[in-house]
C-alpha cells in the first residue's frame, strides 16, 4: 500500500507540474497577445486563435481572463520573445523559444542546461536555417483539393499540402496564418482542427537510440522545467 501510494503521488505531482506548466505557458502567451492587440478577442485574432488553443488544451477560464485582465492594467511585465539555438545530446539541432523579461537570466539558465548535458549552445542563425518556419494546419479529410482551392482562392502562399490517413495538413509561412485560418473555416464551417499553430519544421531527421536517446530526452525535460521556455523544437528522431 505505502509503495503504490507513493506512486500514485509521485504520479500526480507531475501530472500538476504539468499542468501548471501549461497554464504558464497559455498565460504568458495569453498576456503578451493582449498586451500588444488588445483583450477583446472579437478584434484581435492573434488573441482568440490563442484562447481556442488554450481551452482545446482545458486551460481554465480563470487563468485566460487573469492574464487578459493584467494585460489591460497600466505597466506590467514587458515579455519579449527569444529564440534560442544549440546542438543537444546525441547531435540533435535543437531551437527554443522562450517569452522572457530578463533575457540575462533566460540566456544563463538555458546555457547552464545546455552545459550540464554536456552540449553545445550556438550563435544566432547557427541552427535555425536548418528548419523552416511555418504555420500548420491539421484536419480530419481524405481529399486535399477542395483546401487547396479555396486557399488559392483567398490568394494564399501554400507551402505544402497533402493527405494521408484521413487527415491534411496544410503548411503556410507564419504570415499567412489568419488568412489561411478564416479560407479554411469559410470552405468548412464546421472544420476541426486538430493543430493550428506555428512551428519550426527540420529539414531532415536524425536518428537517436539508446544513451544518446536517454540523454537527449533529460536535456529536453530539464529545458522543459525552466520557466521562460515556451517550445522546444529539434530534429531528433527515437527508434522504437
Amino acid at each position: 500500500m505505502g509503495r503504490a501510494f507513493n506512486n500514485r503521488k509521485e504520479s500526480m505531482a507531475k501530472t500538476a507540474a504539468t499542468k501548471t506548466k501549461i497554464y504558464s505557458k497559455y498565460g504568458r502567451n495569453i498576456y503578451v497577445c493582449a498586451k500588444q492587440g488588445g483583450g477583446d478577442p472579437s478584434g484581435n485574432l492573434a488573441l482568440r486563435s490563442l484562447i481556442d488553443r488554450a481551452k482545446k488544451d482545458q486551460v481554465p477560464t480563470h487563468v485566460i481572463e487573469k492574464a487578459i485582465d493584467k494585460a489591460s492594467g497600466a505597466g506590467g511585465e514587458d515579455f519579449q520573445p527569444a529564440l534560442y539555438e544549440g546542438i543537444g545530446p546525441g547531435g540533435a539541432l535543437v531551437l527554443i523559444s522562450a517569452l522572457t523579461d530578463n533575457p540575462n537570466r533566460t540566456f544563463g539558465e538555458i546555457r547552464g542546461v545546455f552545459s550540464r548535458c554536456k552540449a553545445k549552445l550556438g550563435s544566432q542563425g547557427s541552427v535555425s536555417h536548418m528548419f523552416d518556419h511555418r504555420a500548420m494546419f491539421v484536419f480530419p479529410g481524405d481529399d486535399e483539393e477542395p483546401a487547396l482551392e479555396a486557399l488559392m482562392e483567398a490568394d494564399v502562399d501554400v507551402s505544402d499540402i497533402e493527405s494521408e490517413e484521413g487527415m491534411i495538413t496544410v503548411l503556410v509561412p507564419p504570415t499567412e496564418f489568419f488568412k489561411t485560418k478564416t479560407a479554411l473555416q469559410e470552405m468548412n464551417p464546421e472544420i476541426n482542427f486538430e493543430m493550428e499553430e506555428i512551428t519550426y519544421l527540420p529539414h531532415a531527421e536524425h536518428n537517436l537510440a539508446g544513451e544518446d536517446a536517454e540523454q537527449f530526452e533529460r536535456f529536453a525535460a530539464m529545458l522543459n522545467d525552466l520557466e521562460d521556455v515556451q517550445e522546444i523544437y529539434h530534429n531528433g528522431s527515437f527508434e522504437g
